[in-house]
């Protein structure tokens, strides 16, 4: 597989894993880096993980009922073949028995890729939210801000 289908493969996993209400999963793939969101940075599986659980609602299917779609990604190898960055768009639906089908966030992810002997990881995912709409059923705490 050549790199940029294997970094795609990465960015399509991390909807997946989200979507399946995995956030071990999700807390793996980036065991070897850190999100930065909000001014703040999460850093290590555990923390990862900890990180979804403590913000994203589950529901009795053990997910939290939405699809993320991800899209417009730009995957740039660093000539050294060590290093990569990508930059795509995400937007999250959500749609349950008393809340119908609708967009509730949208923005962008900016990432940062390193590969090794095991092959393309993350190392770093920046977290930029440029549209919000009901995310009551969604999150339990606020989406962290940009410090000022």
């Amino acid at each position: 597989m050549d790199d940029h289908r294997a970094i795609e493969r990465l960015l399509y996993r991390y909807a997946d894993l989200i979507d399946a209400g995995d956030f071990a999963g999700v807390g793996e793939l980036f065991a070897r880096g850190r999100i930065l969101a909000g001014g703040h940075a999460v850093e290590g599986a555990a923390a990862v993980q900890a990180m979804y659980e403590s913000y994203t609602r589950r529901y009795a299917c053990g997910t939290p009922r939405t699809q993320h779609l991800m899209g417009n990604p730009v995957i740039d190898v660093d000539a050294d073949g060590r290093g990569a960055s990508a930059r795509l768009r995400f937007t999250v639906f959500q749609a349950l028995e008393d809340f119908p089908l609708q967009a509730i966030i949208a923005g962008r992810y900016q990432d940062r890729f390193a590969r090794d002997g095991s092959g393309w990881h993350f190392a770093e995912r920046r977290m930029q939210t440029e549209l919000m709409g009901d995310l009551s059923r969604h999150l339990l705490l606020p989406v962290p801000q940009e410090k000022t």
